[in-house]
């Protein structure tokens, strides 16, 4: 697989967006001092591996940097790849990266059969949702797959009653500071159904909650509800347009043997971020990265603004460098 990405392009890809700052709450500043140092989790989103043609290499280009970032751990937020012999490549290459990698559950990785709970295993989670200490930062990963009482079909996308006394009890009890990891927001666009209740307990534990992170969207962009940010980390690979809007970026031999490309509008190179939190200066960084679309982009195939989504701006190839600072610090 053709590795398309040049060191030097992706040095100044990595280094060149102006940072966004967003205040957290003073309140997490005490949670915060339980970790002495600096934190670091690289993160990938939606490389949907069995959609496109490059994800390899994609996935490759995030390992690579990783081996200069020098993370404590590594955590992809889901939609990643059918968990098959064939995907090994992929899963396989993930695994061996670093010594601690994280995966959360996105609804495409049941697309091949698999259930749920075939695929935990089969990566080697500690179950579909979990919580993972890394240096003293709590992780807590939910599961938003689950089906409400009267599902109505297609992919759910909803929190189970006994998951939620879960999160209930490890907001309680977890002494913070606390990253929320999902797929599916818990605020902002395209969010589980039962977001407000989700959130009305993450707002109960702000002095212990630092962010809430998820993937799913395929967007850059953070939404604040009450005292708590999410984060909305953009695909690996590409923004889904559909059937209405298919279009052909690659040249014919990529479409012919890959045929769900044609519904995207792909990013040239692979997005991923590192978070870094840094409690000596009460800050949360997310490094940004910057490509292009291969191809048009929505708007150029005429796909209209959707409500506080703007193409350019939240719809972009690119994740912004953004720093969330602790009020008055």
């Amino acid at each position: 697989m053709k590795n398309f990405l040049s060191p030097r392009r992706d040095f100044l890809r990595n280094t060149g967006a102006a940072a966004t700052s967003i205040i957290l709450p003073r309140q997490v500043m005490a949670s915060l001092a339980n970790i002495k140092t600096p934190i670091k989790i690289g993160m990938i989103a939606d490389l949907h591996q069995d959609v496109m043609h490059d994800g390899p290499a994609r996935l490759q280009a995030f390992l690579d940097a990783m081996k200069e970032e020098k993370p404590d751990a590594l955590l992809q937020l889901g939609d990643f790849a059918y968990p098959t012999k064939k995907n090994e490549v992929v899963s396989g290459a993930f695994e061996k990266a670093h010594p601690r990698t994280l995966h959360v559950l996105g609804n495409h990785e049941i697309d091949d059969g698999h259930s749920f709970d075939e695929v935990a295993k089969l990566w080697g989670m500690k179950g579909r949702y979990y919580t993972e200490n890394v240096n003293g930062l709590e992780l807590i990963v939910l599961d938003g797959n689950e089906k409400p009482e009267k599902h109505k079909g297609g992919y759910p996308a909803h929190i189970g009653e006994k998951q939620l006394a879960w999160l209930a009890k490890q907001l309680k009890t977890l002494k913070g500071p606390i990253l929320v990891i999902s797929h599916q927001p818990l605020a902002g666009p395209s969010t589980i159904d039962n977001a407000e209740e989700v959130q009305k307990l993450l707002n109960s534990a702000a002095d212990k909650v630092l962010l809430a992170v998820n993937g799913h969207t395929h967007i850059d962009h953070v939404a604040r509800v009450g005292r708590i940010s999410y984060l909305h980390v953009n695909s690996a690979s590409y923004k889904w347009v559909g059937g209405s809007y298919r279009n052909k970026s690659y040249p014919p031999e990529v479409h012919s043997r890959f045929r769900y490309v044609e519904y995207t509008c792909p990013y040239r190179d692979s997005l991923f971020t590192t978070l870094t939190i840094d409690p000596s200066r009460g800050r949360i960084n997310v490094k940004g990265r910057e490509s292009q679309w291969v191809g048009k982009s929505p708007s150029q195939l005429g796909i209209a603004d959707k409500p506080n989504l703007t193409d350019g701006r939240e719809i972009c190839p690119k994740i912004r460098s953004r720093q969330l600072k602790i009020a008055d610090k």
